[in-house]
């Protein structure tokens, strides 16, 4: 189906030239084109221009007019946690009473309080409440998203997460990256053996993940009270042996070697980085070939009330940068990529175009998806939103609650 959107007062996020990363200086370059029309043809961006150039609306199957607003790729978020059972807003209470994310953790709650409630759902259940929190995420502008396991915690859990995230990937027209994370915390019934519930990772939960064919990449949650250095090293290369790129949750909590991690195995990305270090700079600028792509995560700082990654020092030292959402029950339960685009600009220093870069371009690359998601350019996949009139991109990080986006469209249909 060809669709036409016509009067678009600023069509943002241009690529002319294939660029799958963006790094240091780059980051500051969002092509932008005033009054404007879009082609969409059978679920790709077929072509683009002037107004006083468009097409003939009669070729057109649909003809949409954007009214002055403006038109964006989708968001890419390339860290989530949104399968999950119920809620733990009981957790946000005690961290208003002072208690902190690790003191909850030892205590019992945190990602183990996930786990047993995850425990007694349904895959149905799990499916239903999911596909809600999807269908927000998109009607605010996600087209892409990564879905990770990790409430499980044991074989038979961790496998109906992943088959739950394989069914939101069959049923919705958003694109999901499946992620395994059995490394997220130490089941309970592990407690106190922390190396039997390395090898159940890599003797038995990694190569029934790989026969099921259930995720694309495996990540380890490599930080203070959850997985060391070593066992994370030891996950990766048993995930690489299932044809399985690593992913890293580090250097949240502490310095405690996740960047290391990061680059000794090439992840794809790193992400977290609230307590990142000078040296872990040196590391990632040391890679050559492909770099593993630090993401920060500003709406996980901002509901902790933690310290924000340095974003502004990353892209200073010519690094790429990726934000995304954290979307999970305990320490971020939002998905809105708008608002974490609005925290990088408050709260990381981040210029508007670097932030919106960071969300759409390098949050698709940090999803291994660059080639097709991320900018407006021909050939991609049609995931982009309209806005109401806006004056520039800079509105978006600056309105930083206003529900300024009108129309959602994935694969060139619209979302209702």
């Amino acid at each position: 189906m060809q669709t036409l959107i016509k009067n678009i007062g600023l069509l943002a996020g241009i690529q002319e030239t294939p660029k799958p990363l963006l790094r240091g200086a780059e980051m500051a370059e969002y092509h932008t084109m005033k009054n404007a029309w879009l082609v969409l043809d059978d679920g790709r961006i077929s072509d683009y221009g002037l107004m006083p150039d468009y097409p003939i609306p009669a070729e057109m199957q649909m003809v949409i007019d954007a009214g002055g607003g403006a038109v964006f790729p989708s968001f890419c978020d390339s860290h989530t946690h949104l399968v999950y059972a119920g809620s733990r807003e009981g957790e946000f209470v005690d961290k208003i009473r002072g208690l902190s994310y690790a003191e909850i953790a030892e205590r019992g709650g945190g990602i183990l309080n996930s786990a047993d409630r995850l425990h007694e759902a349904s895959e149905e259940e799990l499916y239903e409440q999911a596909m809600r929190r999807l269908r927000e995420i998109v009607m605010k502008g996600t087209g892409a998203v990564e879905i990770k396991s990790g409430y499980g915690l044991n074989t038979e859990d961790e496998l109906k997460m992943l088959r739950v995230i394989r069914r939101i990937k069959q049923t919705t027209p958003i694109k999901v990256i499946p992620t395994f994370l059995g490394a997220h915390a130490v089941g309970r019934e592990y407690i106190g053996r922390q190396s039997e519930y390395v090898d159940l990772i890599v003797n038995e939960m990694i190569p029934a993940v790989a026969e099921e064919k259930l995720a694309f990449y495996i990540d380890v949650f490599c930080d203070k009270g959850f997985f060391t250095k070593e066992e994370t090293f030891r996950i990766l290369e048993a995930g690489a042996r299932y044809g399985l790129r690593g992913k890293i949750h580090g250097q949240e909590l502490a310095d405690s070697g996740g960047v290391e991690a990061a680059v000794k195995y090439n992840a794809l990305s790193v992400d977290h980085l609230e307590s990142m270090t000078d040296r872990d700079i040196a590391l990632l600028k040391a890679q050559t070939g492909v770099a593993t792509i630090p993401t920060a995560l500003p709406g996980t700082s901002f509901f902790l009330n933690m310290p924000f990654a340095p974003g502004r020092k990353i892209i200073d030292n010519g690094l790429p940068l990726a934000i995304a959402s954290d979307y999970n029950p305990g320490s971020t339960p939002s998905g809105d990529m708008k608002f974490a685009v609005s925290l990088a600009c408050i709260k990381m220093r981040l210029l508007p175009a670097e932030a919106l870069n960071a969300a759409t371009i390098n949050g698709a690359a940090a999803m291994g998806l660059s080639d097709e998601y991320g900018c407006i350019r021909r050939g991609c996949i049609a995931n982009i939103f309209i806005t109401d009139p806006i004056p520039s991109i800079d509105y978006i990080p600056y309105a930083y609650t206003s529900p300024v986006i009108r129309r959602v469209f994935l694969r060139g249909v619209e979302m209702r």
